[in-house]
């Protein structure tokens, strides 16, 4: 299958932004005004094409991050659409491992939001280039100048206004292009037909200013016009262009715009700048991997003729055509009916059909070519951030880690026939959902499900009733608590021996636990010499500890950020075995946790509460009453508070509903996991009575 165009003419961007700052209504009228789609779709009405889930449109939430293709000016677009929320974040972290742009979206009202905090660092960790779209800016308290401002000090970042806005609020017509020195409105309802004037006389010298700002700010990043700006040579709008495009893609200059989607102003210049700006899969380096056979470190260009490289970055489990996989391709190509090698999991698999996306709706093509995105029916053992190579050019490239699930419920089917049900259910939504995990209480015998929050997991049981008509009763939200140590333990000894009737059981091991820096999760060394424990059983003694730090010694809660040194042990000829040196290890690990004072931590939130100024002493008095730590407050526009704290989960069940009671329904919050810390003796004391 040839190309429809070129490689440098595709591009895979991605919108992100906070909830509720218009990127499905602005990713409405980029398909309506790329002729994907002959009218526009509204959130509020539930007609989008991006939100195809029926929990999407009844919430008016972005809940999955939909992929869609469109065409511009003889490009190739492959857009994604995020979510907002952060109980969905993992959504918006595997699409911008797999995207080579993103369009950042702001609330020119709310200006920097703490999601589009979250999402600004996770495309900084990617090092995906990006520009801004300040949206709403016909809204009462808009502030372009404020937002640009916001996005320098919060987000680090080095912003440069691109366009001028034409009248400000409810006034808001249209924007002064600073590049080309034209003005553009929008006359038509639609806003498909841009119109270009002059630039409105009174707004002259203000143009004037900010595109010598601008032409600074680019010169200031960029060699080549440093030169020509000092001599005081004249820049041309294509040097000026050229120059901002390659800051752009090195990531040392965000441009931003402005406009309102939902009254179709300013989208089609966000179409221009995707192009112009933002990098095709030739502008980045090439994916780097490693050879899974000597763990050397591999390259792979962007070139159909190069060996395949692919990640799998989402699975779903469509009701009409079964498992899908949604792949990025970075070299090579996919075709259909062939064979590739899945280097995470070791094997081959078949490719089914390939699909191009549309959100919910599918179009067979033969090939996914190299810097392309699409999805593959019918891998069966594949999961998200595999990879795809030949058999033959071996290639593993970085996973994709996700977030711990901070939050869980206990699930229990209504009838024995839900019961099959429920499992399946659980099965294909975990897959899907990497931030979603099933596991049985073996106490209890109940299924605990956790997930990122509330109303995670109330949308996942909502599926579970829908998509697999399963009924189910749901326990009370419960905190996901670790366990960890504070203390280190230099030495631990554990003999196992058992004599049965046969052959007996030996295993001896020594071991030094030391508390580990905070996220690192279990981390096992081998620091055996001498070949005092052979080779082969050290596995074993590695499972038997993990297996033990799955249950804590003071709650049962998982433990965490303990360094496990295993530097001595014994072994017998005959007895010695698997099964002896994995109970060593997991008997030896629990007896050094408890001597090691373990602790309990708890999740922490980070919240942010918007309220008029005048509830602001009960906003604070309320976060202090649940634990909370004040870390900042801002006036911002409209005589509105917000305030900025770290609070524990276990304190945040039920904040809505207080927060609306003592504001008069006039307060908002949100909030997003940061970390996790110790939980005082007087409370871990309360937690482990009721446990």
């Amino acid at each position: 299958m040839a190309r429809e165009y070129p490689l440098q003419r595709y591009r895979n961007i991605g919108i992100i932004a906070h909830i509720d700052a218009g990127k499905t209504t602005t990713t409405e009228r980029i398909l309506y005004y790329t002729g994907k789609t002959h009218r526009i779709g509204s959130v509020d009405d539930g007609t989008t094409v991006t939100d195809w889930m029926e929990q999407e449109r009844e919430r008016g939430i972005t809940i999955v991050s939909a992929a869609v293709s469109a065409h511009w000016k003889g490009y190739q677009v492959n857009i994604i659409d995020t979510p907002g929320h952060i109980d969905f974040t993992a959504e918006v972290q595997r699409s911008l491992r797999v995207l080579d742009g993103g369009v950042v979206i702001f609330d020119a009202v709310q200006g920097v939001e703490p999601q589009s905090e979250t999402v600004w660092r996770q495309a900084d960790r990617y090092g995906v280039p990006r520009i801004c779209f300040v949206n709403k800016m016909d809204r009462v308290g808009a502030s372009y100048a404020r937002t640009i401002d916001m996005i320098r000090q919060r987000l680090g970042a080095n912003p440069v206004a691109v366009q001028v806005p034409i009248g400000n609020e409810t006034a808001f017509q249209g924007v002064v292009d600073l590049i080309a020195e034209k003005a553009v409105v929008w006359k038509d309802e639609l806003g498909k037909e841009p119109i270009l004037i002059d630039v409105p006389s009174d707004l002259v010298p203000q143009v004037e200013e900010a595109r010598a700002r601008l032409i600074e700010q680019v010169a200031e990043t960029d060699d080549e016009l440093m030169l020509k700006y000092l001599d005081g040579e004249k820049i041309s709008i294509e040097e000026l262009k050229t120059g901002m495009r390659r800051v752009v893609i090195a990531g040392k200059l965000t441009p931003v715009y402005c406009g309102s989607s939902l009254h179709n102003k300013g989208v089609q210049p966000i179409l221009d700048a995707i192009i112009d700006f933002l990098p095709s899969p030739q502008d980045i380096p090439p994916v780097v991997g490693i050879n899974p056979h000597n763990e050397a470190e591999v390259e792979r260009p962007p070139d159909d003729e190069a060996p395949l490289s692919a990640l799998i970055f989402k699975i779903v489990s469509d009701p009409y055509v079964g498992r899908l996989a949604y792949v990025r391709v970075y070299s090579g190509k996919i075709g259909k009916g062939s064979m590739v090698f899945n280097s995470t999991k070791t094997r081959r698999e078949r490719i089914g059909r390939l699909i191009r996306i549309y959100a919910d709706r599918r179009e067979d093509i033969t090939e996914i070519l190299a810097g392309d995105i699409g999805a593959i029916l019918g891998m069966k053992h594949a999961h998200t951030g595999d990879t795809l190579c030949d058999a033959s050019n071996m290639i593993m490239l970085e996973d994709i880690t996700f977030p711990e699930p901070v939050i869980s419920v206990s699930i229990e089917p209504k009838t024995t026939v839900d019961q099959d049900k429920m499992s399946t259910a659980l099965t294909k939504l975990a897959e899907e959902d990497p931030t979603f995990v099933v596991r049985a209480d073996v106490e209890t015998g109940q299924t605990i499900i956790s997930g990122m929050g509330e109303l995670h997991l109330e949308v996942l049981v909502d599926r579970m009733l829908r998509e697999f008509h399963v009924r189910a009763r749901i326990g009370r939200p419960q905190v996901a608590y670790r366990e960890s140590i504070t203390l280190p333990v230099e030495k631990v000894a554990y003999r196992y021996v058992k004599q049965t009737g046969g052959r007996g059981h030996y295993a001896h091991v020594v071991l030094a636990l030391h508390p580990g820096g905070s996220g690192s999760g279990i981390e096992f060394e081998n620091a055996i010499v001498g070949g005092a424990i052979p080779k082969e059983y050290i596995p074993a003694i590695e499972r038997g500890v993990r297996e033990a730090a799955e249950s804590g010694i003071r709650a049962g809660y998982p433990m965490t950020d303990i360094m496990v040194q295993l530097y001595d042990g014994s072994f017998h000829e005959v007895d010695s075995n698997d099964m002896a040196f994995k109970m060593a290890g997991s008997l030896a690990f629990r007896e050094g946790c408890q001597k090691a004072n373990p602790i309990l931590q708890e999740p922490m939130m980070k919240v942010e509460a918007v309220a008029p100024e005048e509830y602001l002493g009960e906003i604070i008095s309320q976060l202090n009453v649940r634990r909370g730590e004040i870390l900042g407050m801002e006036l911002r526009t409209g005589n509105v508070q917000a305030v900025r704290a770290m609070v524990p989960l276990a304190e945040m069940f039920g904040y809505a509903t207080d927060l609306r009671s003592a504001t008069q329904g006039r307060g908002i919050f949100t909030m997003e996991f940061d970390h996790y810390a110790r939980v005082s003796e007087n409370v871990a004391r309360v937690i482990v009575g009721m446990d």
